[in-house]
């Protein structure tokens, strides 16, 4: 009896072992690109939501709103810019990317209405992960921004130096509207 008991454990064994592996890539495409309120985080962040990215890459327009004219995602969600980024580099990670989700990408990112096609691009994080950029600053989302269209994160003080949102022409966005191109 001890002998046909083991190859059936053996084999059920097995069975568990990949059946817990496996997950989709749409799941933890979804989970991997934190950003604002209504999907599920990435981050250890609580507040903060994740748009899904698509293979086809993330859609960046240009919005009017209270500050002008500003980048957000194909969902509304306003983009930033930090100013401690110097160059396509990202330099915002752990706590700080847990605040201010990366904008992630799985594809070539594509400009829509009122973006500049010449302005997007990506670049590589530590974490492997890509990252959209626009006018050479990585974007970022806020976590505080609960829905779309909110700037709840325009001109914070965190992580070492400010956050503006981006206007088309692919610089900070001042209080009061307009590319600031100083």
């Amino acid at each position: 009896m001890q002998r046909t008991l083991f190859p059936v454990l053996a084999i059920t064994a097995a069975v568990v072992a990949v059946a817990g592996c496996g997950s989709s890539n749409k799941s933890s495409s979804q989970t991997s690109a934190a950003a604002p309120a209504s999907t599920a985080p990435a981050s250890s962040a609580p507040a903060s939501t994740a748009p899904p990215t698509s293979a086809k890459g993330e859609k960046i327009a240009a919005k009017d709103t209270k500050l002008g004219k500003i980048l957000v995602d194909e969902d509304g969600h306003v983009l930033y810019l930090f100013e401690a980024d110097k160059s396509t580099r990202s330099t915002c990670s752990g706590a700080c990317a847990a605040d201010w989700p990366p904008v992630l990408t799985s594809g070539k990112p594509v400009a829509d209405s009122g973006a500049r096609g010449t302005k997007l691009g990506t670049t590589s994080r530590s974490d492997g992960k890509t990252q959209v950029t626009y006018g050479g600053h990585p974007l970022y989302y806020y976590s505080a921004d609960m829905s779309p269209g909110q700037t709840n994160g325009q001109g914070v003080e965190a992580f070492g130096a400010e956050w503006y949102v981006v206007g088309p022409a692919g610089s900070k966005v001042e209080k009061g509207g307009g590319d600031d191109e100083s």
